[in-house]
Order: structure tokens, then C-alpha cells, then sequence
């Protein structure tokens, strides 16, 4: 059975995390898994920009995951950046093995100060499919009903879809030799 590992860094809220591991299962058919990283987050926040470089981060828990198997998904509330954005939802290695969420950005409280958690867990979705897809070899999608399509801000991480199109799933599908759920 393929597995999906879910690092939480700085994260504590098990009820969230036991309710991703159960969609990332229906979806993927995958054996999910808990995966703890012994990362000082700290070392990776930028001061000037008080958020946190996803890039180092990875390259940090690549260190540690050399011997895992399946793709391991980081979770983390703080803000990510890479240099050449103001910030991103998330990060991931093309065909590796890592990749990073934030869920900062993706909580309504963010952008309207009211709490939506239906909203926010579907925003999570979306971005962890998206960047595990990453991990699976895909790149951004022109299909806006995919979940591989880029998103830039918020607007559009609602916009798209919650699922691979059909050519997306594919590929997904060959690299995990297992049939994906098409919905939740």
C-alpha cells in the first residue's frame, strides 16, 4: 500500500490532523501515516519578513527522511516565503519525496477576521493535493477545475477545483499504483 506521511512542524491540533489523514486515505487509498521531524523552525524565519523559508525547510527535512517511504506532507501555521514571492500557500520537490503546506493563509480569519472551518479545511485540501501532486511529477495545470492549477492568492485557491482532471489523475494514479477518489 502507498504511503503519505504527515509531518506536523509547530503544529498540535490532532483533531485536524486525524481528520486530513482520513480525507488524504479516501482519496489516495494510501496507508497515512504520522511522521515526527526534529526541526527547529526558528533557524528557518526570516526577521525583515517574520515568515519562515519554506525552501530551507525542506532541504532541512530531507536530511532526516532519506529512509522514509511514501511522500511526506509538512504542516505548518506560520507564514511561508521564498524570496521571489511575498508568500506562498506551499512548497514541494518535482518528483521528490517533500513537500510543505502552510495553513496561515488558508484560515478566513486571515483575510476577514470570521472563522469558516468547512472554507479552511477545504483550502487545506486543495493545497495538500496540490503540492503532494508536485511530489507526483505534475506541474501547474491550465485546467481551472484541477487541483494543480497555480494559485497566486486566496481567490484563487477557491476557484479551482477540489480534485486532479482526468489527465492529472493519471498521472497520480501510475505513480501510486492506486485508483484516486474523485471526491471526498
Amino acid at each position: 500500500m502507498y504511503k503519505i506521511n504527515l509531518a506536523p512542524l509547530n503544529f498540535a491540533d490532532a483533531k485536524l490532523l486525524d481528520k486530513l489523514s482520513k480525507a488524504l486515505n479516501h482519496i489516495f487509498g494510501a496507508e497515512i501515516l504520522t511522521y515526527a521531524l526534529d526541526i527547529r523552525i526558528d533557524d528557518f524565519r526570516s526577521e525583515e519578513r517574520s515568515q519562515y523559508f519554506s525552501t530551507k525547510i525542506i532541504a532541512e527535512a530531507a536530511k532526516q527522511t532519506g529512509s522514509v517511504d511514501g511522500k511526506v506532507l509538512m504542516l505548518i501555521e506560520h507564514d511561508l516565503y521564498v524570496p521571489i514571492f511575498t508568500f506562498i500557500f506551499g512548497e514541494a520537490q518535482l518528483n521528490g519525496k517533500l513537500s510543505i503546506v502552510s495553513l496561515c493563509r488558508l484560515h478566513e480569519e486571515f483575510y476577514s477576521g470570521n472563522t469558516n472551518e468547512e472554507l479552511f479545511f477545504t483550502r487545506l485540501i486543495k493545497e495538500s493535493l496540490h503540492e503532494l501532486g508536485h511530489n507526483f511529477g505534475l506541474k501547474h495545470c491550465q485546467d481551472w477545475d484541477c487541483v494543480m492549477h497555480s494559485s497566486a492568492g486566496i481567490e484563487e485557491v477557491d476557484i479551482k477545483g477540489e480534485f486532479y482532471c482526468d489527465t492529472c489523475a493519471k498521472v497520480v494514479q501510475n505513480e501510486t499504483k492506486t485508483k484516486i477518489t474523485s471526491r471526498i
